[in-house]
């Protein structure tokens, strides 16, 4: 490991036979000195025993001299018996000890014939082994997996309790290999780029260890990672004047660079040089290209041309290294081959990026192209970044998509983009990585990019891939036919393709029979269709050889929006039993008119896709058959989500209050099968909530939003949830459906509280009340109560608040809804803090935890505890509060919860800070950063706020200055309050 002192690997002479009916002895030093057999402690002696076992036990199988053992025990002072006091320590231990594992020699004492493992202190040398040999492999995840395993061999101070001189000595060794290996496996996550992750661990380590100038160092480069630089900048003063203040000397030079760099924005170190993915045993190596084409013809020059940037990228071409941004755009109208030619060159410089290769259809020549941000999440999901590191913003995505791909050679194949902006944020930007751009539009506003205008074939090339598809043997006999007819192709690639495919398809056909029917100038376009156009003509030719069923299927599963659907959802829209449905999926496969998008999971391009709604338009009788299809999809998404709501907050009966249902959804007999159909179903299930818009659905749509409201406080899927809130708002107010429109607020109002938009939200809260009411919808009336609560307490009209949720909690209590009252009650007491009725709010919030844990152990369960602990805090019961928020916590990650997990951080700070804990305050504000809160930029304002505070007590007052005009920064965006109050805090650093 870098930089840190060599502890000796534990001599192990051998492994002796277990004596027999004896489990294996094992003995730790990384902590008390303490010894098992199997799994039972051994009773270790006396303080002075302990310290004779353990410097046995760290000189590595040699012997130790009774007088080196009184040295180590009592130093310059022993008592006049100490020899035989060693002698009884000796004869103690072999008593609880295998036979020959404590041995007498040449007067002296050793521990031999240890199993290998058996002593703490030794696992750990070797697994810091294995990360060293890891890391120079260049295996990062691997090495970091194993040095954190290494690390969680201690267990407290090392040699706890032992005395004597030998014992002190060896504690202090041992802590500074501990922090060495700590630092270590912290510069590994910054260069695996979890830069918001180490901040919290850090800034714990620098409260603990104030003049270890490294973790000092490494947290300014976390923090500039994370975009933070006047806190990183603030870090660099305080240690600067802790040290002159302590020390009387100044930072090293390496402290003294890394705030030169800072301050000149080096790029270099906003590059991290490994993935920032979860840790796994190997790295993810994606393989996601589609099969190229066995009859690829010609386009040599272009297969040249792109090869060569390639290899200019991989390093391959001659250099050493590899260039930036090495990205190649292809252009050309459809049906010219970009695609075709793209993917074999992929194929063909697979070998140069054996990091992986990653492919997306961007859907550009759709009405609805992918999203940037949706691709990210795919693309790092792919490179093995689990779904709780991935960040919400396309921003934070595609940062941190590049730091993923830093260091590693990965080729990305962008296919059928939009335009350059939607390509931007998908481009890797570092050299070693190669991105392929297919457009139907010349990107001249790409910046570096290698621009390939693809024209159609040569007519010896057209010629040779029409033989290819159909046959020399055909096209040989009648070779002046076979010109005429890619003349008549217009020498293009997919026409010809059509042609000839066609062509070989009827072998009664000749090639002067397809060229006769070509030659017709008036029929030419029914035959073949050129550019857009060409390839309806190729659907069309698939389509016409379907079966009836297949047909069918084809016609309706067209007609669902969404990115994808499962195997589950397209057998509610065909009505069909779960298996017949397969089959006709995967018949649709195999002539290529559907693609398998994962296991279980289809797909449509999206020209395919509108050619198979015409189809419906066209071919599907009677027409009613189309929005039966479509009614069926929602009450499948509606049915389900239903389930996984109930699953996740029984006793609630907002789920007799859903529009009913005619057709089944999925169920389920556990929590997280529930949450994953979900989460996996979250944009094909907003999609087709969005596509009822105008239809006699709209009601149910509206109900299956609500239903899926996981989904907004999540964090994932907050800004798709959002916009389809927002669309159901207006289709519900243009249909003049009261009871519709007053549930989609509700689900606005929602949303909006979560991300902290505590007018607006208001405003949706007041019109959703009014609309419930004159619907006289009794669900929702309490629903927007509880919300409309909740804005007053955060706009401080406690009194109000408490009206709110008193009735929300006589409408729930008269629903029978036993949860919903629980949580309004939780949230009364709330508002009685506010008012200042501490013990009231205590008593009002133990009513709430009751009521939740009669119910049973569910996400709701999280609130009661959350509510409770925020009562506590606020009656100084730090220790209680933290049990509550720590349960919570628990309930919140195992349900998904990343805003709730984060705000639960946020109050687990406060506690610690009242409390006196500034280090822990600040671990604990850096996690809610680094996950988010419910409640957007004011609740981040916040967490600004109570860092700054816990950084002011532990003496880093430049940090904390920095973390605070932040925190007014956000304050006077959203016009809060609470920036009046940072200012003050900032005045006297203004004033000095």
């Amino acid at each position: 490991m870098d930089g840190g002192p060599r502890v000796p690997e534990q001599r192990r002479p051998g492994t002796p036979a277990e004596p027999d009916g004896s489990a294996a002895l094992r003995f730790g030093v990384l902590g008390p000195v303490r010894a098992w057999r199997g799994e039972g402690a051994l009773a270790t002696g006396s303080p002075q025993q302990r310290a004779l076992l353990a410097a046995l036990l760290l000189r590595e199988g040699r012997t130790a001299t009774a007088a080196e053992l009184i040295d180590a025990l009592w130093g310059e002072e022993p008592p006049s018996q100490a020899l035989a006091a060693v002698r009884t320590y000796a004869s103690r231990l072999r008593k609880i000890l295998d036979p020959g594992v404590l041995v007498s020699e040449s007067g002296g004492y050793a521990v031999r014939g240890l199993a290998e493992g058996a002593l703490d202190l030794a696992a750990a040398q070797d697994l810091a082994v294995d990360a060293e040999k890891a890391r120079s492999a260049g295996d990062l995840c691997h090495a970091r997996d194993t040095l954190r395993r290494a690390l969680a061999l201690w267990d407290g101070e090392v040699l706890a309790g032992v005395p004597g001189p030998y014992a002190e000595a060896q504690r202090v060794r041992l802590e500074e290999w501990r922090l060495q290996l700590l630092e270590t496996c912290l510069d590994m996550d910054l260069e695996q780029g979890c830069h918001a992750e180490a901040v919290s661990e850090l800034t714990a380590l620098t409260a603990e260890h104030p003049l270890r100038e490294r973790l000092r160092e490494l947290l300014m480069l976390a923090l500039y990672r994370s975009g933070r630089q006047a806190e990183a900048l603030a870090v660099y003063a305080d240690t600067r004047r802790l040290l002159a203040d302590e020390l009387g000397v100044d930072p090293r030079p390496g402290l003294q660079e890394l705030q030169q760099r800072i301050l000149q924005a080096d790029p270099g170190l906003a590059e991290p040089s490994a993935p920032a993915a979860e840790t796994v045993s190997s790295p993810v190596r994606p393989a996601q290209l589609p099969a190229t084409v066995p009859d690829f013809t010609g386009r040599a020059s272009f297969v040249r041309e792109l090869s060569d940037v390639l290899s200019s990228a991989s390093g391959d071409g001659g250099g050493n290294s590899g260039r930036v941004m090495a990205v190649s755009a292809l252009a050309g109208i459809g049906g010219v081959g970009k695609t075709t030619l793209a993917v074999h060159v992929a194929h063909q410089a697979r070998a140069a990026f054996p990091d992986g290769q990653l492919y997306v259809d961007l859907q550009g020549a759709g009405a609805r192209a992918a999203e940037p941000e949706t691709v990210l999440g795919s693309f790092l999901r792919a490179l093995g970044t689990a779904d709780s590191a991935i960040p919400d913003s396309l921003e934070e995505r595609a940062a941190l998509y590049r730091s993923v791909l830093d260091g590693r050679r990965v080729l990305v194949l962008l296919d059928n983009a939009r335009d350059a902006a939607q390509v931007r944020p998908l481009l890797p930007g570092t050299e070693g990585c190669a991105a392929l751009v297919t457009a139907r539009v010349r990107m001249v506003d790409l910046a570096g990019a290698q621009l390939v205008d693809l024209d159609v074939m040569s007519p010896e090339e057209a010629l040779a891939l029409f033989t290819k598809i159909v046959g020399e043997e055909r096209v040989a006999s009648e070779r002046e036919a076979a010109l005429d007819v890619v003349g008549a192709c217009g020498f293009l690639p997919l026409a010809i393709r059509i042609a000839a495919s066609r062509l070989a398809a009827r072998r009664t056909w000749t090639v002067s029979v397809l060229a006769a029917k070509l030659a017709d100038e008036r029929r030419r376009l029914d035959e073949l269709q050129a550019g857009d156009l060409a390839v309806k003509a190729t659907f069309e030719l698939g389509y016409g050889q379907l079966e009836r069923a297949q047909a069918r299927a084809f016609r309706l599963l067209g007609l669902a929006d969404g990115p994808d659907i499962s195997l589950a959802a397209a057998a509610a829209v065909l009505d069909l039993p779960v298996e017949d449905t397969e089959d006709l999926l995967e018949s649709l496969v195999d002539t290529s008119l559907l693609e398998s998008a994962a296991p279980g999971r289809y797909r449509f391009h999206d020209l395919v896709r509108l050619y198979a709604r015409a189809c419906a338009e066209r071919d599907e009788h009677p027409p009613s058959e189309r929005g039966a299809a479509l009614s069926r999809l929602l009450d499948f998404y509606l049915a389900t989500a239903a389930g996984v709501y109930a699953i996740e907050r029984p006793g609630d009966r907002l789920v007799d209050g859903l529009e009913r249902t005619e057709h089944p959804g999925l169920t389920f007999t556990e929590g997280a099968a529930a949450l994953d159909w979900l989460y996996s179903e979250a944009a094909p299930l907003l999609a087709c909530v969005r596509q009822a818009a105008g239809t006699d659905r709209l009601r149910r749509a509206v109900d299956l939003l609500w239903a899926a409201k996981d989904l907004a406080e999540s964090g994932a899927n907050s800004h798709q949830y959002e916009t389809t809130a927002h669309a159901m708002c207006g289709a519900t107010e243009a249909a003049r459906d009261a009871h519709a429109e007053g549930r989609a607020r509700t689900t606005l109002t929602n949303v909006l509280l979560v991300s902290g938009r505590i007018q607006q939200a208001s405003e949706q809260a007041e019109q959703a009340m009014t609309l419930a009411e004159s619907a006289q919808d009794t669900t929702a009336v309490s629903w927007v109560a509880n919300d409309r609560g909740l804005i007053s307490l955060h706009q401080g009209r406690y009194a109000d608040g408490r009206g709110f949720l008193e009735q929300a909690i006589e409408g729930y209590r008269a629903a029978d809804n036993r949860a919903g009252e629980a949580l309004s009650l939780c949230n009364l007491s709330r508002a009685h803090l506010g008012m200042g009725n501490t013990a009231k709010a205590v008593a009002i919030a133990q009513r709430g935890l009751t009521a939740q844990l009669d119910i049973g152990r569910t996400m709701r369960l999280a609130n009661g505890h959350f509510t409770l602990g925020i009562a506590l805090t606020n009656a100084d019961r730090h220790s209680e509060a933290l049990h509550q928020f720590s349960d919570a916590l628990g309930i919140f990650e195992a349900h998904r919860q990343r805003l709730w997990q984060g705000t639960t951080n946020f109050r687990m700070a406060e506690v610690h800070l009242a409390a006196r804990r500034p280090a822990q305050a600040a671990q604990h504000s850096e996690q809610a950063l680094a996950l988010g809160c419910i409640g957007g930029d004011r609740m981040r304002g916040n967490v600004l706020t109570l860092l700054g505070r816990s950084l002011a007590a532990l003496g880093q007052a430049d940090r904390a200055q920095a973390c605070w005009q932040e925190a007014v920064l956000l304050y006077e965006a959203n016009g809060s309050p609470e920036a009046d109050a940072v200012r003050a805090l900032l005045k006297p650093a203004t004033a000095a």
